[in-house]
Order: C-alpha cells, then sequence, then structure tokens
C-alpha cells in the first residue's frame, strides 16, 4: 500500500505489535513502515522505544541500522538523550553500514534539537575518521548540515576524503566534492594570478629600452607569484577520473570544482564531458546547459570545438531550445557568425513563436557584439518586418529598435519603413517601439511624424496602455520641435489623457502638460522642457541573462533559480596568503606512539641481559615467521631488535646496519598502516615485512640464526636443548631456506605450534590486552606444499614465548595449500588459427611468483609445423581498467613438434572479466582471451569452526547469499560433496563437528576478502547452499556455479 502511495496510517497500531517479532524479514518490513509514519503517530511509536533500543544490540546489521533509523525518525524531543546515545553507539559499530546510519540521524537530531550541536560535532569528529567510503558521504553531509564554518575537522581528514573519493558512492562524491570545493577556496591561493602573470611577462619581454636589471626584477616578481600547492593538486588530480563517472550530478559537480578551482588552462577538459551529459533527459540537459551558458559567457574557448552539439533540434521542449540559443549567441564570433546567422535563420521558421522570438534577439545580440554583421542582421530583420506572423514582426521592431539607437544617423529609410507598418502591427510593444523610434529622431523624418501623430490621435482611447504613453510622449516632442504643425493635436491627445481611466496616463498626462505648455503656474523646469524630453539617449546594452548568475557557485539551487535558496553556502574569495598547509599533516598513528613511548623507556631503563635473551628468541622466531605479515608481530621484532641492538651486544657496525633497516621496517610499516582499505593495507604490510627482510640481508640472517640458537641452547628445556640442537646442526640448511623465501612454510608451523601451546597463551594474554583493535591475523601469505615437522623450527618453550606476542581474543585465519589441482585445460590459440602454434593454459592455484595479487596461469605452447617458431612474446594488452597482466620472458624459438609450458600472472581484480591480449610471433599477431572462472579467484584459508561461525556471523544480510538445491542421491556423502566443491572453486575444508554441515573457506586474490562456504543437509535429499562475503558479486556467481556442481549425478 506505502509503495502504490495509499495512506496506511490507519493500521499504525497492528503493525507495532510486530516490531518485537523474531522473523528478520517481517522487522524490516515493519521498520519500513514506522519510519514513514513514526513523525505522524509520535504517541504510538514512542512505546516501542525499548524495543528499538534493544534492537540496536542484534547481531544483524540491517536490524541495528533500521532501529537507529525509526529511532531517529520519531521526531520528539523528550527521546533526544536517548537518540544521542544511540548515535554515539552507532558511530563506533563495527559495521560501517550502521555508522553511516548515524550519520544520517546526525542530521535529523539537529533539525530537531540544535542545543546538542556541539556534542554531534564530537561524533562528526569521530567519523570523519573513519575510512570506509560507506561512510565518508553520509558524514561530509552531517558535516555540512551542522558545523558546515568548522573548517578546521577537515584539514587532517583533507587528504583522506581526496583518496577515498573515487570509491564513494555517487551521492556521496557529489557531496564531498561540493565541501571540498569549498575548503580549498579559503585554503589555497587563487592558480588563476599564473594566467594573468604569464600575459604580464610576455609583455616584459616586449620592454625593449629597459635596463637589464629592471627586467630581471620584474622576472623575478613574475616567478615568485605563483606555485600550486601539492594538496590543490591533490584534490584537481583526484577529482579528473570522475569526469567519467555515469551520473550527471557526480560529472557536474568535478565541473563546477574545475571551473571554481583549477586554473584557467586546465578548464577546458570538463567541456567534453558536460557535452557528454547533453545525451541525458531533459531535466538534465536543463541544468547542464545552464551552467554552460554561464561558463560559456567568461570563456568561449572551452566550448568552441563543439558548437555543433548546440544546434537545437525540433524534438527539444522550449526552455533547451532557448539555452541552446543563448549558448551559440554567447561563442559567436567573426568566424562562425555566417554559419550561425544561417543556423538562426532557420529557427526564426520555427513553430514554436516564442523560441522564434528569442531567435530574434539572439540575432540582435550577435549584431551589437560583432560589428562586422551588423548592417547584416539589421536587413534580415527588417525583411522580417513582412512576416505573416505578429509576435515574429514585433520582436524585430523592438530588436530594431535598439539596434537603430546604436547609430541612428544611417538609417532614416529603415525609420520611414517602420512608421508605414504601423498601420499594420497590433502588438503593443511594437507599436510602442515604432512611435518611441519616430519621436526620437523626429527632426529626421519632419513630414512623417506628425502623420503618424494624426492617425494614432484617431485611435488613442483604443489603444493599449503603454502605447498611450508613447503617443503622449510623441505629441511632447512634436510640440516641442515642430509646435506649428503640431499644436492643436498636441492638445488635443492631451485633453484625451487627461480624462483616460488609468492613473498612469492622468498622471503623465498633467506632467507634460506642466512642462511644455507655459503658463503662470509653469516652473522653472519649462525652459529645460527641449533638454529633458530630446536628450541624447544611451544605447542600450545587449547582454546575456546569466551574466549575472556568475556570482553563484556553478550547479547549485541559487544559481538556477538566479536567487539566494534557503541553505546556500557562498565561496569565499581566495585569500591573498595561503594558510598553513602543514595542517593537514596527520600525525602518527596511536599505535606506533606507543611502541615509540615503550622503545624510549627500554633505552633509559636498560634492563638485564636476562631480558634480552628473552627477547631475542622471540626476535628471532618473528623473524623466522616475517613472512606471515602480522603488523604487531613485525612491530615487535623491530622494537626488540632495536633494543638488542642498543645493548652493546653486537659491534658498532652491526648496530648501524640494524637500526637502519629496522628503522625503514617500521617506518613503512606505519605508512602502510595508514592505506584506504583494510585489505589493501594487508597486503602491503605482507610486502613491506619480506621486502624489508631482503634488506636486512644475509649477513645480518647468519649472525641473528648464530646468537639465537647460543640462546636457545642455554635454556633449561629438554626439548629446548634438543630443537635447537638441531637447529644449530643445520644452520646452513636455515640459511638457505630464508634466503629462498621459505617463509611461509614456517608461518603455517608456528600457527600449528599455536594450536599446542593453548595454555601458555591463556596464561599470557591478559598482559596483552591493549593490542587487540586490529584483526590482522590474516596477513599469512600462501604457504608452500613442502611438509616440514614443527619441531624442527619452533621448540614447545619458544612457541610459548611467541603466543605473549600474538594478538589476544583474534582468530587464527591462515592460507593453506590447495586441496585439489585442477587438470582441466582451456584452448587458448588453436593451432589452426595460429598457423602452427597451438597454445592451452590452466590454473595452477600455485602462489604467483609475480605478486601476491596475481592468479597463477600455466600456458602451454606447442610447436605442431614442421618448422621452427621464432621469438614467441606477448604483445599488446587490452586490460579492464584496474587490471594488471605479467607476461611470460619471451621464448626465442620453438623447435618442430616441441612444446614449453611457462607462467603469467594476472591480476583479475576479484571479477570474471576478460584478460585480452595478443600472442605474437615474429611474423604474425593472434588475439587471445582468458577468462577466469571464479573459483580461480580464490586462496584457500584454514580456521577453526569456532572462528568459522564468528566471521560468519559478521557476514549476515546484504553479505550472505543463499539458495536451497536439489542434491542427487549419490552426491550425498561427505568426501563426495568435499570432492565436488574443492574441485569446483580453490577453498580451504574447514573442520566441522556435524556430519551434516560441511564448510568450506577462501580468500579472493586481490582484496584478501572472506570468501565462507556452507553446505547444509537437509532431509529429503535437498541442501541448503550459503555463501557469506563481502563481496556479494563474486559471491553470487560462485553460489551460481556450485548448483549444478552439487545436484548433478
Amino acid at each position: 500500500m506505502i509503495a502504490k502511495g495509499k495512506n496506511a496510517s490507519e493500521l499504525f497500531p497492528a503493525v507495532v505489535k510486530n516490531v518485537a517479532s523474531k522473523n528478520i524479514e517481517i522487522k524490516k518490513l515493519v521498520y519500513v513502515y514506522l519510519m514513514r509514519y513514526a513523525e505522524e503517530q509520535q504517541d504510538l511509536a514512542l512505546l516501542s522505544i525499548s524495543t528499538f533500543q534493544r534492537a540496536l544490540k542484534d547481531p544483524n546489521q540491517l536490524i541495528r541500522a533500521s532501529a537507529l533509523r525509526v529511532l531517529s525518525s520519531i521526531r520528539v524531543p523528550i527521546i533526544v538523550p536517548i537518540m544521542m546515545l544511540a548515535i554515539k553507539e552507532a558511530s563506533s559499530d563495527l559495521s560501517p553500514y550502521v555508522r553511516k546510519n548515524a550519520a544520517h540521524a546526525i542530521q535529523k537530531l539537529y533539525s530537531l534539537d540544535p542545543e546538542q550541536k556541539e556534542m554531534l560535532i564530537e561524533v562528526i569528529e569521530k567519523l570523519l575518521k573513519d575510512r570506509s567510503t560507506l561512510v565518508a558521504g553520509s558524514v561530509v553531509m552531517a558535516f555540512e548540515e551542522v558545523c558546515p564554518d568548522r573548517i578546521d575537522l577537515i584539514h587532517k581528514n583533507y587528504r583522506k576524503l581526496c583518496t577515498l573519493l573515487v570509491d564513494v558512492e555517487e551521492w556521496g562524491q557529489v557531496v564531498i566534492i561540493h565541501m571540498l570545493t569549498r575548503y580549498a577556496r579559503t585554503q589555497f591561493v587563487s592558480p588563476w594570478k599564473k594566467d594573468d602573470d604569464d600575459v604580464v611577462e610576455e609583455y616584459n619581454e616586449n620592454n625593449f629600452y629597459e635596463s637589464d636589471e629592471e627586467q630581471k626584477e620584474k622576472d623575478r616578481k613574475v616567478k615568485k607569484t605563483y606555485t600550486m600547492d601539492p594538496d590543490h593538486r591533490l584534490l584537481l588530480r583526484n577529482t579528473k577520473p570522475l569526469l567519467q563517472s555515469r551520473n550527471a550530478a557526480v560529472v557536474m559537480a568535478v565541473a563546477q570544482l574545475y571551473w571554481h578551482l583549477a586554473p584557467k588552462s586546465e578548464a577546458g577538459i570538463v567541456s567534453k564531458s558536460l557535452v557528454r551529459l547533453l545525451r541525458s533527459n531533459r531535466e538534465v540537459q536543463y541544468i547542464v546547459l545552464q551552467n554552460i551558458a554561464t561558463m560559456s559567457i567568461q570563456r568561449k574557448g572551452m566550448f568552441e570545438p563543439y558548437l555543433k552539439s548546440f544546434y537545437v533540434r525540433s524534438t527539444d521542449p522550449t526552455m533547451i531550445k532557448t539555452l541552446k540559443l543563448e549558448i551559440l549567441t554567447n561563442l559567436a564570433n567573426e568566424a562562425n557568425i555566417s554559419t550561425l546567422l544561417r543556423e538562426f535563420q532557420t529557427y526564426v521558421k520555427s513553430q514554436d513563436k516564442q523560441f522564434a522570438a528569442a531567435t530574434i534577439q539572439a540575432i540582435g545580440r550577435c549584431a551589437t557584439n560583432i560589428t562586422e554583421v551588423t548592417d547584416t542582421c539589421l536587413n534580415g530583420l527588417v525583411c522580417l518586418l513582412s512576416n505573416r506572423d505578429e509576435i515574429v514582426v514585433a520582436e524585430s521592431v523592438v530588436v530594431i529598435k535598439k539596434l537603430l539607437q546604436t547609430q541612428p544617423a544611417h538609417h532614416g529609410e529603415i525609420i520611414k519603413h517602420m512608421a508605414k507598418l504601423l498601420d499594420n502591427i497590433t502588438v503593443p510593444v511594437a507599436r510602442a517601439s515604432i512611435l518611441w523610434l519616430i519621436g526620437e529622431y523626429c527632426e529626421r523624418v519632419p513630414k512623417i511624424a506628425p502623420d503618424v501623430l494624426r492617425k494614432t490621435a484617431k485611435s488613442f482611447t483604443n489603444e493599449d496602455d503603454l502605447v498611450k504613453l508613447q503617443i503622449l510622449n510623441l505629441g511632447a516632442k512634436l510640440y516641442l520641435t515642430n509646435s506649428k504643425q503640431t499644436k492643436l493635436l498636441t492638445q488635443y491627445v492631451l485633453n484625451l489623457g487627461k480624462y483616460d481611466q488609468s492613473y498612469d496616463i492622468r498622471d503623465r498626462t498633467r506632467f507634460i502638460r506642466q512642462l511644455i505648455v507655459p503658463n503662470e503656474k509653469s516652473g522653472a523646469l519649462s525652459k529645460y522642457a527641449k533638454k529633458i524630453f530630446l536628450a541624447q539617449k544611451p544605447a542600450p546594452l545587449l547582454e546575456s541573462p546569466f551574466k549575472a548568475r556568475d556570482h553563484f557557485q556553478l550547479g547549485t539551487l541559487s544559481h538556477t533559480l538566479n536567487s539566494k535558496a534557503a541553505g546556500y553556502l557562498e565561496l569565499s574569495d581566495w585569500p591573498e596568503v595561503a594558510p598553513d598547509p602543514a595542517l593537514r599533516n596527520i600525525e602518527a598513528p596511536e599505535a606506533a606512539k606507543e611502541w615509540t613511548v615503550f622503545l624510549g623507556k627500554t633505552k633509559k631503563e636498560k634492563p638485564s641481559e636476562k631480558f634480552y635473551s628473552e627477547s631475542e628468541e622471540e626476535e628471532d622466531e618473528s623473524a623466522s615467521t616475517s613472512a606471515t605479515g602480522r603488523f604487531w608481530e613485525t612491530n615487535l621484532h623491530v622494537s626488540f631488535f632495536m633494543s638488542e641492538s642498543e645493548s652493546g651486544s653486537e659491534s658498532e657496525k652491526e648496530d648501524k646496519e640494524e637500526d637502519s633497516s629496522d628503522e625503514s621496517s617500521g617506518s613503512s610499516s606505519s605508512s602502510e598502516e595508514s592505506s584506504d582499505s583494510e585489505s589493501d593495507s594487508k597486503e602491503s604490510t605482507v610486502k613491506t615485512t619480506s621486502r624489508t627482510a631482503e634488506e636486512s640481508g644475509s649477513e645480518d640472517i647468519k649472525k641473528k640464526a648464530k646468537g639465537t640458537t647460543t640462546k636457545r641452547n642455554a635454556s633449561s628445556s629438554s626439548d629446548s636443548e634438543s630443537s635447537s640442537s638441531e637447529e644449530s646442526s643445520s644452520d646452513s640448511k636455515s640459511e638457505s631456506d630464508l634466503k629462498s623465501g621459505s617463509e611461509p612454510g614456517k608461518c603455517r608451523k608456528a600457527t600449528s605450534s599455536k594450536k599446542e601451546e593453548k595454555p601458555v597463551q591463556d596464561r599470557k594474554a591478559p598482559n596483552k590486552k591493549d593490542v587487540f583493535l586490529l584483526d590482522l591475523d590474516d596477513f599469512c601469505p600462501v604457504t608452500s606444499p613442502v611438509a616440514v615437522s614443527a619441531a624442527a623450527v619452533l621448540s614447545p618453550s619458544l612457541a610459548a614465548d611467541l603466543e605473549g606476542l600474538s594478538l589476544s581474543g583474534s582468530s587464527v585465519i591462515d592460507v593453506t595449500t590447495q586441496v585439489y589441482v585442477p587438470t582441466k585445460t582451456h584452448e587458448l590459440l588453436h593451432r589452426m588459427s595460429g598457423k602452427g602454434l597451438a597454445a592451452h593454459y590452466h590454473f595452477s592455484r600455485q602462489p604467483c611468483i609475480f605478486g601476491d595479487r596475481m592468479v597463477s596461469v600455466q600456458v602451454t605452447l606447442s610447436n605442431t609445423t614442421d618448422q621452427k617458431i621464432e621469438n614467441i612474446h606477448i604483445g599488446e594488452k587490452k586490460l579492464p581498467p584496474g587490471m594488471r597482466m605479467q607476461g611470460f620472458n619471451p621464448i626465442e624459438s620453438l623447435a618442430p613438434e616441441g612444446s614449453i609450458t611457462v607462467s603469467m600472472g594476472i591480476d583479475f581484480c576479484d571479477s570474471t572479466q576478460t584478460a585480452s591480449f595478443q600472442l605474437c610471433t615474429k611474423d604474425d599477431h593472434f588475439n587471445v582471451n582468458i577468462q577466469p572462472p571464479v573459483g580461480e579467484l580464490l586462496l584457500p584459508v584454514t580456521m577453526s569452526e569456532k572462528d568459522f561461525k564468528k566471521e560468519q556471523g559478521m557476514l549476515t544480510g546484504m553479505n550472505e547469499t543463499s539458495a536451497t538445491i536439489a542434491v542427487a542421491p549419490q552426491n550425498s556423502t561427505s568426501l563426495v560433496i568435499i570432492e565436488r566443491v574443492v574441485k569446483a572453486a580453490n577453498l580451504g575444508v574447514v573442520p566441522s563437528g556435524q556430519d551434516n554441515i560441511h564448510r568450506f573457506a577462501a580468500k579472493t586474490v586481490h582484496s584478501g576478502s572472506l570468501m565462507l562456504v556452507t553446505v547444509e543437509l537437509k532431509e529429503s535429499s535437498t541442501a541448503q547452499l550459503i555463501i557469506n562475503t563481502e563481496k556479494t558479486v563474486i559471491g553470487s556467481v560462485l553460489l551460481r556455479e556450485l548448483k549444478p556442481v552439487l545436484s548433478q549425478g
């Protein structure tokens, strides 16, 4: 009923009863209803407040967000404290969707109770620091509503907002761009001075007689004038790609940003995008054309190349036609005026009379602005005077009148011609214009003017008020210049006006009579009557009606209406001196500060040697597992290692080397911590850690290994002794393993040791509770399939020590080896198409050697001819945006009947888009494609059943896709289900305590997003297939691919 627009408010009591329903679908519908009618039925809505408060704690993010939305929709002042508390809690929610709704609720609460402004600003400040793209647009909208003048809140978040802009939803992009436009106008100096200075510089070069010193001084001033702030450039650079957006509002927002902020030489790039929007519907065209009309007045060059795009179509509505005509007139110059006048001739014949009249006005403006065509336009307008259409004739008369005022001496014949038309023209404005012209230039047509007055005096009583006023003016002017012929006629007209029904006419009559007819009561003004009536009138200036709109920000409602709308925020003028750019510098992250303080204390206190020996054991183990990419463990490794190096246990040279390498590790880690998305942060941290490990050099690794071996031998544990002896005996082997990058295997071993030593972990965990805010355990890269016993790497006591460094309360999610290696190959190039060269590919499900985000593809090339094929290589790549590909090294030659297998890496960006490229030989180029099944975009992970359920609980609602399928009888056993699922997709098997439920887990290769698959067998040979993931598109495609796998026999 609500969707159809029907009033359903009578059902409010009955619907409210269902607010406590446990059925999620019903609860969602009730919330939608309450949001619609809560304001109308406030008393009844208040009864369900306690239910909303309970719902704010619901595990489902959709329910929490909906409860907050309904709560903020009940506009009753008494619940303001409850709303405030709910918004504060929601602003710290783990779900970005709930935080987004908290930002929306801020605006509602502010409109209900403006006194809460200060508390709301605190919440806005907190949400502005949020890194989620889902939240950014909403919180900036709240900022604009509540405290648009608090620019200081934006300083620290400016660069982050610029970076996130491309990934924010379209509505948020518009809001952020408009806010950043206002911000930039207060923080940066004008880039437009640059263009003016360039002109000055050219002028200076032409001053031949100036001394060299003066010239150098001027050049120095010019050079000092302007340098664009890097942050200013960042904003322009990051908004430029949005000109390709499919949303017209986003394109318009970027266009106005470039118009108001970019140097004039760069603003031209928006013109092509704006012209593209003219293919949209008429409402969008209207707004875009209005803005183009304003732009084209100041900078014609921007739109001159697209002149034909503004030609009027017969299907355009009048409002669009008029705006296009306005733009064409603005763009008119000596080069294109002849083309435009031919176009205007066609428009004058239009059946749309309003548009035809506007065209005549446009011709008049062209005639005024371009003196070369003034006579041509005037002659054309005179020809239009013989048109059958009165409106066209009337408009022509009005425009001719304005043109004649510029040079009346040359156009006496036109005035005579217009006087003859007076009998036939009935439009009041046109008749009034002709009478004004004859009266103004009556001395040039002395014979015609009295006769015109005689004719109009006859029809005076039937004329329109506008015409009557001009008849009185004509009579007064003729009385002053030719009183012999017109004295009695003028007195007759004045007597008629004296008793007219309009008070304007009567008033004008009395004024003129006293002024021109001398009598006893006449004042001193009558002496100057001739100067008053026949004074030289300035020629009218024909200007664009859009010239006055430039002071409004483009794209705003105020600009469209040409008047200041409520809530409009004016753009400030550019500052003479830019404020300090250091305000936008971001402080070091809190976590890094804590470790810095910790390091400082270590240096001052200089603890005992025993502490260092323990830390060195931990440091050695964290070094051996550094490829796991755990951010906090890396930082701990850095801190302990720096402490050890300063203790004097090694030489000064070693101290310097280790300090420098570890400082670079720490700085790169902290910089990675501020990356935009969690997945990017995880992956970049892996790269940073591995890179730091490589930089430290093999020498450092040897020294660490030896030092660790010594300390292990000192341990009291028998297990430790045996472990350390094993490790010392295989010292060279461990060194070679470290060099060859075998850390992934050790990562897995460390994980298994952690599980064995769980009691120790529980004992040590309370000491590290301050490090549990980030769940970064899933940084472990893909492991090598080589299996080595854990005892060869970690002793139990060391594992226990390392547990103290792990994140307490965090789930263990590690990338594991593939369960199934696919043997199916796909044809890349047929031997007939490839002129004897055949190519097949398959997905090896192995870690890609070219990059962590890439999928490994094995390509087998075969020569089926009897001659060798030379120089086989990858040619031109035609990849979708964001996709990357690492090809194989060129193959010099392939022998007849020979074949070779090479590896490629492709970053598919978590999509099933096709990677197109050319496979080339010495003589030919062949276009080939690789399209991945969605199951090959995953890396299998291992986790406990408890962790699986925890992660699944956080990926419900919009992140869950499910389907019920009929399972073939032969597919209902555990082994068959596992075999079929892992064959179809690269998933890891999660242990399950129930026979009828099978769980699988993986991560996407590109972004590292979790993919959780559950197959729950039901009665009557059916199964529930559930997929939980943030990547909903991939989840739905995977669901579609797994359904036939389980249902087919």
